[in-house]
């Protein structure tokens, strides 16, 4: 089944801007962008100016409250450390609650959001709820793909999902009681203030392709990476890096920087949950389909656990798969001599359930490690968030949630 057509639009637009087109039509397609970009950017740091300068209103909820994000555009591995993040804290006794905004999540009706602009009522909407910390209360349609895949791994969080992360933060605060509040892709969400900023930046792309949006892969300039608290980089081997941490510190001088890479786990069965050891993979005809930002991360990290890829298939990012796709997927990788189907943890919450028992479909669970450290990742995350000394950390204000 071919892509939908806003969907070839988005890959055409990134190949142009990952210089794969070429052409006297993407270059003038290139040209343009770049124009674009030096208004995107003025557009930014006039952003954070009025922030800065407390010309733009700031937003205290007097909660304990961490941000995790990224400078670019997708790729640096931020669920994994949400996610751990939140183990980590509740480990620690901490009640805490993930604010998304749900990314590509399907929207209200139509006629309901005309009408709750109509009347005003906008602000009034409850944010969506994703789990209350006991259930699973949505779908990964509602909900968007990272919110549902972290729910579905962590049982006793509260995930909350809105554009309004002020909101969703005062109604978590109200109506489960959480301690925490964590910010899934926050960097760029400033109207929260009293955070601590933890920001990733790959090893292998730490700056995009050097130019912000829409021409690259930069969601702001080079230098608002100074707002970061806590750096971490992602993807690393444990080869020297030294160079990546000068060209970092000309933007930031104070953020310690944390060496990380995400560790592959184990395969698990879409349909029945049962696991297998990397192991399985070596000398495995497999196919491999993925909707992710840089779907050669995850293909090379199947070659690296010594598969052999004999199909494969590539769709934008956050694509929402069709029975007929997977099990065009799933022929193909049969014909070609195939024994599996390999796809990623986030696609798999998009994976339709497919009655087809003749060829199994895995995904790869992956998570964060540190390296160059005897420090575990459970006491880092405890350390920088600072959560044992109690002069850094502040009981919900009733007096900021009582109206809500």
């Amino acid at each position: 089944m071919p892509d939908k057509p806003l969907e070839r639009l988005e890959k055409f637009a990134i190949d142009v801007i990952l210089e794969r087109r070429y052409g006297k039509r993407a270059a003038m397609l290139r040209g343009v962008l770049r124009a674009l970009s030096s208004v995107y950017s003025r557009i930014m740091r006039l952003r954070w100016w009025l922030y800065e300068k407390r010309l733009a209103r700031w937003h205290s909820v007097g909660c304990f409250t961490i941000s995790v994000g990224n400078l670019t555009v997708g790729g640096t591995g931020k669920t994994p450390i949400v996610e751990q993040f939140a183990r980590s804290l509740t480990q620690e006794g901490r009640r805490v609650a993930i604010l998304s905004r749900g990314y590509k999540s399907l929207p209200r009706p139509m006629m309901q959001r005309i009408w709750n602009r109509l009347t005003f009522r906008s602000n009034y909407i409850p944010p969506r709820v994703v789990s209350d910390g006991r259930s699973l209360l949505l779908d990964s349609g509602r909900a968007g793909d990272e919110p549902f895949m972290l729910a579905s791994n962590l049982h006793d969080v509260v995930v909350v999902v809105d554009k309004d992360r002020v909101k969703s933060a005062l109604y978590a605060i109200k109506h489960f009681n959480v301690d925490t509040l964590l910010l899934d892709d926050g960097y760029q969400y400033l109207p929260l203030k009293e955070r601590l900023n933890v920001t990733l930046v790959d090893r292998h792309a730490p700056f995009g392709n050097e130019y912000v949006l829409p021409r690259g892969t930069l969601r702001e300039p080079h230098d608002h990476l100074k707002r970061a608290d806590v750096i971490f980089i992602t993807k690393c081997d444990g080869s020297d890096i030294s160079e990546l941490k000068e060209r970092i510190r000309e933007f930031n001088k104070h953020a310690e920087m944390i060496e990380c890479v995400h560790k592959t786990l184990y395969l698990q069965d879409l349909y029945t949950n049962e696991r297998r050891p990397l192991s399985y993979l070596q000398d495995r005809d497999v196919g491999a389909v993925s909707g992710i930002a840089v779907p050669e991360s995850f293909e090379g990290a199947l070659r690296n656990l010594g598969a052999n890829i004999i199909y494969t298939r590539s769709y934008a990012d956050h694509h929402r798969y069709t029975d007929q796709e997977v099990t065009n997927a799933i022929n193909r990788t049969r014909t070609r001599g195939g024994h599996a189907l390999i796809t990623t943890e986030k696609d798999a919450v998009r994976f339709p359930r497919v009655n087809r028992q003749d060829l199994p479909v895995y995904f790869l669970r992956v998570e964060i490690q540190l390296i160059n450290t005897k420090e575990t990742l459970h006491d880092c995350l405890v350390r920088i968030s600072g959560i044992r000394d109690p002069r850094w950390i502040k009981k919900p204000s009733l007096s900021s949630v009582a109206d809500f």
